[in-house]
């Protein structure tokens, strides 16, 4: 081994303690990039490839089939900007019920003669495409199980039509849920309805700007109120890449923490040791190193555990990666996306990068030290600003070991410097990740509407047709259920809702329609914009409805696959991340004529003040077992898998920001008692006893703590403004204030004492190092 190397080993081995904090920082910094670096890239991997391969269509245009012609339908592919298109397709809402089992969903069903090529193109998963009429494809995003070989009934259509599942396919633009030969349409068309489909590519159809501009260059050559809906692919794209979205910003935040903070204590860690070790610099130059030797030695010294850290850093990164990438492949059947391997080595050249231009920085005053000024030094540190500092402690009314210690940063006021932006950091990502918390709690009771201190969950319905034998009920009566919690001693407000599907036109798809009968304004419901439903053909949607329908609250949307088309005005939006956002609020009475069976349906109480819960909920259990159903106490459900990770992976990487803040206190503060042994030892041989030692070395870094934990504290409040709207809109959600304003004054204050903790815990290990040292051994150092 050279000289050289020689030297970098017994400074990285001497060093234990800013080997580790520069290893465990670095590390922090290299997972969280490795994991934020391969979520931006691999998100959209699975979808970018499908639609380039399958020629996915930039928009998919709904016409009316009662107004619409399909010959100047055809024509307009020849519209300026158009690249390819395909269709006219007659299309067609139905509601099918499989063999023994109920009625599914409405879905959309499309007549196409082959998969298509050019736009479109369907990918064939199963089986192969329906040939004559009585054959099938389906999605396997429809409301039905893809079994090959199933009878599909449709008894709400003339003749009763039934079709055999020949095949499983999927559209990567999801123009539709199954797929029938032209032939077969006219048997699944109610008479007045159905529709056509027109599928476009554009030469420019990167921005949504472009997408619209193209479909009205298109609509404008047709007559008007032709076109009834539309879908753009940036819409599908973004609904399925949201979930690994919705981490990017939030892993951003905690890379940027972790970078800065590791250059920050690469730097202090470097420019530490050049300082402790003078006169160490001083014989190597005089044993015949040159300046650039002595730079490069440094630098190598924060390299190695730089580097162990980069290794241990992308070994956590993947690991983390795991549970966020497990379901990004789901979507297009494809396996788990891997982590490119140009991510990591793009994150390890940046880190390593990044440490040796810091340490390169921290290193170069020892290569311009002469060697007679360094020999000349020796271990003595200068004192003049230090004799200052004791000066004024003297005057305090405090303690003489606590005036010490309060007064030492003025001493050492670059070294408090770094200590104190070590803690800055951390109670920055403490701040953070306590709002975040909160925040994504308000957002699971806005998701678990549990508002109501009581629920009648709705019945599970019975396997079979629909129509029950005469004299016989399969299902609750929803009016007795009703009756029933009306009658009950304790009952206050209360409500029920009922779920049905519907389809919009321009959907592919169904969304949840919820109906009300009764005020459920009170029931947790939290309103982004616009105000609550009052009466018959009001809704409200979520965010994620006015985006994918380009509606906004004003406009009318109708729904379908009912027993007639319902048009609802939308008056609010409102705060609910299920079903993708794809549900619509309204009242029972929108439904009365197109929907009048609404059976499964739940009831939610609130009891009046002063009533015991447990006990209302088991008297009205009396009188609902005879209707077959069950009340039981509201509440919030375990929550979903995306809030428990995110929460885990805020915990963990809070945990090692904190940790790699305290271990930068350490070091500092093991370096100034280093520093200081000598000057301890006289403090002992006039009686300070080894508890008062403890209370002036903790007492070091309060001034320190409280001023980090102050000024972090705010810094954390800011970056939860920033870090959670991106959240929000990289899921298609608008936070409402309720979601954002999170933090009480009452909550601050031990935020800001959370610094002082951390530095607290810093300062522990060298305190108790320093009151056990004997006051001979001390009194002997020079």
């Amino acid at each position: 081994m050279s000289a050289l190397g020689k030297v970098v080993r017994s400074g990285v081995g001497r060093r234990r303690v800013q080997t580790l904090v520069i290893g465990l920082a670095t590390m922090m910094a290299v997972a969280a990039s490795v994991l934020g670096g391969s979520l931006v890239v691999v998100s959209g991997a699975p979808f970018d490839s499908a639609f380039a391969a399958q020629h996915g269509a930039h928009l998919s245009l709904q016409f009316d089939a009662g107004r619409a012609d399909a010959g100047r339908l055809s024509a307009s592919k020849d519209t300026e900007g158009v690249s390819s298109a395909a269709g006219p397709f007659r299309t067609a809402t139905v509601t099918p019920r499989p063999d023994a089992a109920g009625p599914a969903g409405p879905m959309t069903v499309a007549g196409r003669s082959d998969p298509g090529r050019d736009v479109d193109e369907v990918a064939l998963l199963d089986g192969r495409w329906p040939t004559r009429p009585g054959e099938i494809a389906l999605s396997p995003d429809s409301s039905l199980l893809p079994a090959l070989g199933a009878r599909i009934a449709f008894p709400g259509l003339s003749g009763s039509p039934a079709l055999t599942v020949v095949g499983v396919a999927r559209s990567v633009t999801r123009t539709a849920d199954a797929w029938v030969v032209p032939a077969q349409m006219p048997a699944l068309t109610a008479p007045g309805s159905g529709g056509y489909q027109m599928l476009y590519r554009f030469t420019d159809a990167g921005t949504a700007a472009q997408i619209t501009a193209g479909g009205r260059a298109v609509t404008a050559a047709l007559p008007a109120r032709w076109a009834v809906g539309e879908q753009s692919w940036l819409t599908v794209k973004k609904t399925a890449e949201r979930d690994t979205a919705l981490y990017v910003p939030f892993l951003i935040a905690f890379g940027a923490l972790g970078l800065v903070m590791s250059v920050l204590i690469v730097g202090n860690v470097v420019a530490s040791a050049v300082g402790t070790g003078t006169r160490r610099i001083g014989i190597l130059k005089a044993v015949g190193f040159t300046p650039a030797q002595v730079v490069r030695a440094y630098v190598g010294q924060a390299l190695i555990p730089a580097a162990v850290g980069t290794v241990l850093g992308v070994l956590a990164g993947h690991l983390l990666a795991v549970p966020v990438l497990a379901e990004t492949g789901e979507v297009y059947g494809t396996s788990t996306p891997a982590i490119a391997p140009w991510v990591d080595l793009a994150v390890v050249a940046g880190v390593l990068g990044l440490v040796a231009v810091t340490a390169w920085a921290s290193a170069r005053r020892a290569g311009r030290l002469r060697t007679v000024d360094a020999l000349a030094v020796g271990r003595t540190v200068s004192a003049g600003r230090g004799r200052r500092a004791v000066r004024l402690a003297r005057r305090l009314p405090l303690p003489q070991p606590v005036a010490l210690g309060l007064v030492r940063p003025f001493a050492r006021p670059a070294r408090a410097l770094a200590m104190g932006t070590a803690i800055l950091f951390g109670t920055v990502a403490v701040t953070f990740t306590v709002g975040m918390g909160a925040s994504l709690g308000e957002v699971m009771k806005a998701r678990a509407h549990d508002a109501a201190d009581v629920v009648v969950p709705a019945p599970v319905p019975d396997s079979g047709p629909r129509s029950p034998a005469p004299g016989k009920r399969t299902e609750a009566d929803p009016a007795a259920v009703a009756a029933a919690v009306g009658a009950a001693s304790g009952t206050g407000k209360h409500y029920s809702a009922a779920t049905v599907r519907a389809t919009v036109s321009g959907l592919t798809g169904t969304v949840d329609v919820i109906a009300f009968t009764g005020d459920a304004s009170w029931g947790g419901y939290t309103m982004v914009s616009g105000r609550w439903i009052d009466r018959s053909g009001e809704a409200v949607v979520p965010t994620a409805f006015l985006a994918a329908t380009g509606t906004r609250v004003g406009d009318t949307v109708t729904l379908n696959g009912l027993a007639e088309p319902v048009p609802v005005r939308i008056v609010g939006e409102v705060l609910d991340p299920r079903k993708a956002g794809m549900q619509v609020f309204t009242d029972a009475s929108t439904l009365a004529t197109a929907r009048p069976d609404l059976t499964e349906t739940s009831h939610h109480i609130a009891v009046t003040p002063g009533t015991d819960v447990a006990g209302y909920v088991d008297a009205l259990n009396k009188d609902l077992t005879p209707l077959r159903v069950t009340a039981r106490a509201g509440g919030l459900d375990g929550g979903s898998d995306m809030v428990v990770t995110l929460n885990a992976l805020s915990a963990i990487l809070t945990l090692m920001l904190v940790a790699v803040a305290a271990l930068g206190v350490l070091n500092g503060v093991l370096l100034d008692t280093r520093e200081r042994v000598r000057e301890i030892g006289v403090h002992k041989a006039l009686g300070m006893t080894p508890r008062q030692t403890v209370a002036m070395v903790l007492t070091s870094v309060v001034v320190t703590g409280l001023v980090a934990g102050a000024l972090g504290v705010p810094l954390g409040v800011a970056l939860h403004g920033w870090v959670l709207p991106a959240m929000g809109d990289s899921v298609g959600l608008r936070l409402p204030g309720s979601v954002l304003a999170v933090y009480r004054v009452a909550e601050l204050l031990p935020l800001v004492l959370g610094g002082l903790l951390i530095a607290t815990l810093g300062a522990l290990l060298p305190a108790g190092r320093a009151a056990r040292a004997r006051t001979a051994t001390a009194l002997r150092t020079e």
